[in-house]
């Protein structure tokens, strides 16, 4: 029996006071996609509390998030890149490039059943309009892991989000990269590259 593709995701936008309910949901959901190549992420619920505390205070953060009934099976984040920590704020400072006027994206993650489904889209277009209500920023900017083409971890027949990404007017930085630490499945703690993708705010999509 064929299985049935579901319908497409109810897309919400939260912020302020309404965001710290789901705080628990964009955990659990960065911990179940990300455990997948290429983050091979072993979850952390404390290193969960660390990340997303900026978020929470930020009064100007964003989650979009995107619901089957009352199930959160999808979640996107940004904030303004003042607002988060250093490690994100460097590699813009380093280029002189003013941090308060870029606003970053955070994670896209979203169960793999409701791919395909035009929430990737919903996500960047959703946290650029926020951005661009706020008003005060010029470039949109987030990071993605580097790895080796050549990783043999790397699935057979992986396709990457380049090409999305492109589409969408985002261009990597290759001489903007920052390093974070996470545990990495079947390695442990260790320190991780991310390169940062940007695009001018007032691009067209």
């Amino acid at each position: 029996m064929r299985a049935m593709t579901p319908s497409a995701p109810m897309i919400r936008v939260l912020s302020g006071d309404a965001m710290p309910p789901y705080l628990d949901d964009v955990a659990r959901l960065r911990m179940a996609v990300f455990a997948d190549w290429p983050y091979l992420y072993a979850g952390d619920a404390a290193y969960e509390r660390d990340y997303l505390a900026a978020y929470a205070r930020s009064p100007r953060s964003v989650f979009v998030l995107a619901f089957d009934g009352d199930a959160v099976v999808g979640a996107a984040t940004g904030l303004p890149l003042a607002d988060d920590d250093a490690a994100f704020r460097a590699p813009f400072a380093d280029q002189d490039l003013a941090v308060e006027r870029v606003f970053y994206f955070g994670e896209s993650v979203l169960l793999p059943r409701y791919r395909g489904l035009g929430v990737g889209h919903a996500f960047f277009d959703s946290r650029e309009a926020h951005a661009r209500a706020l008003g005060g920023f010029d470039l949109t900017a987030f990071a993605a892991v580097d790895r080796a083409d050549d990783d043999p971890r790397r699935p057979a027949g992986h396709r990457d989000n380049a090409g999305f990404w492109r589409r969408r007017g985002y261009v990597r930085q290759p001489g903007m990269t920052m390093l974070l630490r996470w545990n990495e499945r079947g390695v442990g703690d260790v320190v991780h590259p991310l390169t940062f993708w940007t695009r001018p705010l007032d691009a067209a999509a």
